[in-house]
């Protein structure tokens, strides 16, 4: 007796299950395409604050990739050029590192204060100061 026409690894695990229900194998794909993309998005947000956010993007990019082709090309994409980005910035002398920093910090401050951040802190406070207002989301 013959298996049924499967690819070489579906006989394997637990992920045959659901390529023999194209339903079942949609809904699997569309599950890991959100939780992927969530987790991808939740690490371009955090990339230029203090913590994992690099990390994050490549976790993210490794659960599409587990489903979808592309995602494993931008992974190594973003993996070969993120090194690269690294072996430069150590190369570089102090003040392109610390031009670097400052920029960094300029891009924080900014979403802080657009995220009205400051204002939320300054109010725990009693600084109620007009210009530690959002743009954006401060309303009063």
């Amino acid at each position: 007796m013959t298996k049924p026409d499967l690819k070489p690894d579906e006989h394997k695990g637990w992920r045959h299950w659901f390529h023999r229900n194209p339903a079942l194998n949609l809904a699997y794909r569309i599950g890991v395409g959100v939780i992927g993309g969530l987790v991808l998005v939740a690490g371009i947000v955090m990339i230029p604050y203090p913590g994992p956010g690099w990390l994050v993007v490549f976790a993210g990019l490794a659960i599409l990739a587990t489903e979808f082709e592309w995602a494993g090309r931008v992974l190594k994409f973003a993996k070969r050029y993120y090194d690269r980005w690294v072996d430069w910035l150590k190369r570089q002398p102090v003040w392109v590192r610390a031009l670097v920093m400052a920029g960094v910090c300029v891009i924080v401050l900014a979403t802080l204060y657009l995220l009205n951040a400051f204002a939320l802190v300054g109010g725990w406070f009693g600084l109620e100061w007009s210009w530690l207002q959002s743009p954006i989301f401060g309303s009063r």
